[in-house]
């Protein structure tokens, strides 16, 4: 059975948390539009309010989840 593209989103930020996790932050999946291929995250922990966490997301979650994923066209943290 193909996984949906939820799954494939939560496996890839399963892969990416221990990164996030030895800066002291963390990432949670808040969602998917398949319209428009937006993917939404929470960042958490030290990751709230960090300069970086823009950078992490975009050149980090984002590029990761894009990867692996060809119909995620961006990553926005709600």
């Amino acid at each position: 059975m193909e996984q949906t593209i939820q799954a494939k989103i939560e496996e890839v930020l399963t892969m990416i948390r221990p990164s996030l996790r030895m800066d002291g932050g963390g990432i949670e999946f808040a969602g998917y539009d398949e319209k428009t291929g937006v993917v939404s995250v929470k960042m958490q922990g030290a990751c709230v309010g960090c300069p970086m966490s823009q950078i992490t997301l975009k050149m980090g979650v984002e590029a990761a989840l894009k990867d692996a994923i060809p119909s995620i066209t961006e990553v926005v943290s709600v």
